[in-house]
């Protein structure tokens, strides 16, 4: 069924970051997301689409891009998304407005919300590789970015915790606990409480929450089917020649324990097995949006600083965060 058009209002600010991406917009419904990117960016997604479909297979659905300008026939932002919104078409220039975050670039990427979907979506981004500045950064960014690598687990695991939020019960409050009852972990968990003895601790209280009613059965589920998407993720980047640097494994599950356990049950009696949420799956007979509950998702996300290296190996440096993830889940999933 075709989306009703949105009012002027219902482009918002996306609230669901965990890793501070700035400029970020969605739909009132949350099912797109737009966020300000490079030329660099839509070359990568692009790319990938057309020669590397089984890495695409982990990337947000890619829906187009939009070309950021001052001053597009008088609209708004919002009333030129709208429009973009309702058709799910997307137009040539998006309008923007004066506000207080600066864009920084001329161009936005268009794609469908990893987090749409859930009744309380649990978020968690990964920040990958050992060094986390490309070729062309000024000196000044390798210097602060090989500091970060120093003091945190991405010296050693080539990873860290970008943030996370965590449901953690209709009841809950607390401190870090938001209005509604997630607990969030900001860009300083990773840099400042968590090390290399404890960094699996991270992982554990994002996929277990007995206060939300994921228990040690479901949280085990969980892990388990994280880390069989992980191993695949690393099996495409050992297969393929790519460097990708500062991008993230984005996680996301319901954290609803209730609505996890029937989204399971209900996937059980289903010919689909648990599986990985892409977003495009459909019935060749129905073509309307598949409804089954989402149960989990795992995507590799931002691509500033992304392309494919024909000659050049294996990107290594991703690599090592992802292996050291996947020993991670490995073992919180073992029964």
């Amino acid at each position: 069924m075709a989306k009703a058009l949105p009012t002027r209002a219902d482009l918002v600010a996306y609230q669901q970051g965990v890793a501070g991406h700035d400029g970020t917009l969605c739909d009132v419904d949350g099912e797109l997301f737009i966020k300000p990117c490079t030329p660099a960016e839509v070359a990568f997604y692009e790319s990938s689409l057309a020669t590397h479909q089984d890495f695409a297979e982990f990337m947000p659905t890619f829906l187009g891009t939009l070309t950021l300008d001052e001053q597009q026939n008088g609209q708004t932002i919002e009333e030129v998304g709208a429009a973009l919104i309702a058709k799910h078409t997307i137009p040539d220039v998006l309008g923007a407005t004066k506000s207080s975050k600066k864009i920084v670039t001329d161009q936005a990427v268009v794609l469908e919300n990893a987090a749409h979907g859930f009744v309380k979506p649990n978020i968690l981004d990964v920040k990958l590789g050992v060094r986390l500045w490309a070729d062309d950064a000024h000196q000044d960014k390798k210097t602060r970015f090989d500091k970060v690598t120093e003091e945190t687990t991405h010296k050693d695991l080539g990873f860290r915790i970008a943030g996370m939020r965590v449901w953690q019960g209709a009841k809950a409050v607390g401190k870090d606990i938001d209005a509604d009852g997630y607990k969030i972990y900001d860009k300083n968990y990773g840099r400042f409480d968590l090390h290399n003895g404890n960094v699996h601790e991270a992982f554990k209280n994002f996929i277990f929450a007995e206060s939300a009613g994921v228990d040690e059965e479901l949280g085990k589920l969980v892990a388990q089917a994280f880390h069989a998407d992980v191993c695949r993720i690393q099996e495409v980047l050992e297969g393929q020649e790519s460097v990708m640097f500062s991008s993230s494994l984005l996680f996301v599950f319901e954290g609803d324990g209730v609505a996890l356990r029937s989204a399971m049950e209900e996937a059980s009696r289903s010919p689909a097995t648990l599986q990985n949420d892409d977003g495009d799956v459909s019935s060749e007979e129905d073509e309307d949006e598949d409804t089954s509950p989402k149960i989990y998702s795992v995507k590799v996300i931002d691509f500033a600083h992304a392309k494919w290296t024909p000659g050049m190996g294996p990107d290594e440096n991703s690599l090592v965060g992802v292996r050291s993830v996947a020993n991670i889940l490995k073992d919180l999933g073992s029964v």
